[in-house]
C-alpha cells in the first residue's frame, strides 16, 4: 500500500518512511530555506516552486499513484485539498494552538497575532479541516485543543528517534573541551524558552558553558524585535556555532555534558527525543498537567524542571553541573522513558494500524466527487495567489532565502 506524504516536520514523515513495515511512502515537501537544508533529511522530493498553483499542478500529475494522502503542516494540507484528495492530517509543534481560521490567531507569549487573514480566507481554512478524512496529534494539550474543532480528533503520543541516527555509540565530535558544556539545539527565541534560559543563566554559581546553534525564530517582526533584545543582553556562558547537519546531531549531543531543552511549551520536542535516546541528561520544562500516553496509562515524563521558574532552573542546572550521580540517574530515567515511548519499533506499530484502518474506509485517494464548488475554491486560491499571497510571501520570508533562489521559486 502506498502513502503520498506532503510536507515534513522534525522529519515525522521521513520516520514514517523509514520505519513502517506495511506501507511504501513517498514524501514531497516544500522548497526549504538554509536552515530548514540543515536540521531536515535530504532524502525527500521538492516542489519545485513556492506558487499553490504550481504545487497543486504536480500533486495532481501524482495522486492516482499512492492510496492514501498524509500532510504535515497547513500547507501541505491546503495542497492536498485543492488537489481533491482523501488526507490525513498530523498536527505538530504549535499547529493546533494557532490555527490559521481563528480571528487574530496569536501564540500566549505574543502581543500580535501570528495570522491575520481575512473572513474569506479563514473560513476556507476551517473548510481545509473539515474536509479532512482524520485529524491526528500528540500529548494531551494538543490533542484537547484538537478536540474543539474536531470530535473525532485522533491522539498518537508515539512519535519516532530515529535510533540508527540518534544513540549512545556515536562518536562524538573532536572538539576541544575546557569546561562543562550544555548543548541547546533548538531555535533561539520565546517560543522555546530561551528568555527564561538566559534569566536562569545570569543566576548560576558553577562554571559552564552553552553552544547555541544559530537559529532563530523569527515568525513575525515582533519575534525578530524581541530576538533583538535578548541578544544585546545575552548571558556570558553561551556561545554561538553554526547550524549542525542532522545526520550529524548525534555527534554534537555525545560530545556535550548535558542538553539544554525547551522551556516553555511544558512538552518534548524533537530535540529533547532525540537526545534521550543517546543517554544524555537532558533539561526541560514537563508541565505534570500534560502527561504521555504509554500503553493506555498516563505517565508525566522523568525531565525536569516541573516549573519554568527561572531561579528553580538555575539551581537544576548548578546541580547537573556540579554532580554526577544525579545527572547520571536523570540520563538514565529519560532514556527508559523515551524507549518505551519513541522508539521506532513501538511507535511504528499504532502508526501501521491507523493507516490501515483508514485504507479499508476510504477505497481511493480521490475524494468522492471533485464538484464544481471546489474548482470555484481552486480558482478563488489562484486568485488569492497572485494578488495576496506572492505579496505577503515575500513580505515574511525573504529572510532566510538567497534573493536570486527566493525569485526562482515564485516564478
Amino acid at each position: 500500500m502506498k502513502i503520498l506524504a506532503i510536507g515534513d516536520t522534525a522529519d515525522n514523515a521521513v520516520s514514517l518512511k523509514k520505519f513502517s513495515k506495511k506501507f511504501d511512502i513517498h514524501i514531497i515537501t516544500f522548497p526549504r530555506k538554509l536552515a530548514e537544508k540543515y536540521t531536515l533529511s535530504e532524502e525527500v522530493e521538492i516542489f519545485d516552486s513556492l506558487l499553490i498553483s504550481k504545487q497543486v499542478k504536480k500533486i495532481n500529475k501524482i495522486k492516482n499513484d499512492f492510496d492514501l494522502c498524509f500532510v504535515i503542516s497547513w500547507s501541505a494540507a491546503r495542497v492536498a485539498y485543492l488537489a481533491g484528495l482523501n488526507y490525513i492530517m498530523y498536527f505538530v509543534g504549535g499547529d493546533i494552538n494557532t490555527p490559521p481560521f481563528l480571528k487574530n490567531s496569536s501564540s500566549p507569549y505574543l502581543k500580535k497575532p501570528i495570522h491575520n487573514l481575512n473572513f474569506i480566507e479563514r473560513r476556507f481554512y476551517k473548510k481545509v479541516l473539515d474536509t479532512a478524512i482524520g485529524c491526528i496529534t500528540g500529548t494531551e494539550d494538543y490533542h484537547n485543543q484538537l478536540k474543539k474543532f474536531r470530535k473525532d480528533a485522533i491522539r498518537i503520543d508515539n512519535t519516532f528517534v530515529d535510533t540508527t541516527l540518534f544513540n549512545e555509540k556515536i562518536k562524538p565530535i573532536d572538539k576541544p573541551k575546557s569546561k562543562f558544556t550544555f548543548l541547546s539545539a533548538q531555535k533561539f527565541g520565546l517560543e522555546k524558552g530561551l528568555d527564561i534560559i538566559c534569566a536562569a543563566l545570569r543566576m548560576c554559581k558553577s562554571d559552564f558553558e552553552v553552544l547555541q546553534v544559530e537559529w532563530f525564530t523569527q515568525r513575525t517582526p515582533e519575534e525578530r524585535e524581541i530576538n533583538k533584545k535578548l541578544l544585546e543582553n545575552l548571558p556570558s556562558q553561551i556561545k554561538f556555532i553554526p547550524l549542525i547537519k542532522r545526520r550529524e546531531l548525534a555527534k554534537y549531543y555525545n560530545f556535550a555534558d548535558a542538553i539544554l531543552g525547551q522551556m516553555r511549551a511544558g512538552i518534548l520536542g524533537g530535540i529533547e527525543r532525540d537526545a534521550s535516546l543517546c543517554r544524555k541528561p537532558i533539561l526541560c520544562y514537563i508541565d505534570a498537567t500534560k502527561p504521555s500516553l504509554i500503553n493506555g496509562k498516563k505517565i508525566i515524563p522523568p525531565f525536569l524542571p516541573k516549573d519554568n521558574n527561572q531561579k528553580e532552573l538555575a539551581e537544576l542546572i548548578d546541580r547537573i553541573v556540579e554532580c554526577k550521580e544525579f545527572r547520571e540517574k536523570l540520563a538514565e530515567e529519560e532514556y527508559d522513558y523515551g524507549r518505551k515511548l519513541h522508539h521506532p519499533e513501538i511507535a511504528i506499530k499504532e502508526w501501521d494500524t491507523m493507516f490501515e484502518r483508514f485504507i479499508e474506509k476510504n477505497k481511493s485517494i480521490n475524494r468522492n466527487y471533485f464538484s464544481p464548488k471546489l474548482k470555484l475554491e481552486n480558482i478563488f486560491a489562484f486568485l488569492i495567489e497572485k494578488f495576496v499571497y506572492s505579496r505577503t510571501m515575500k513580505e515574511k520570508n525573504i529572510e532566510g532565502w538567497g534573493k536570486e533562489e527566493y525569485d526562482k521559486l515564485m516564478k
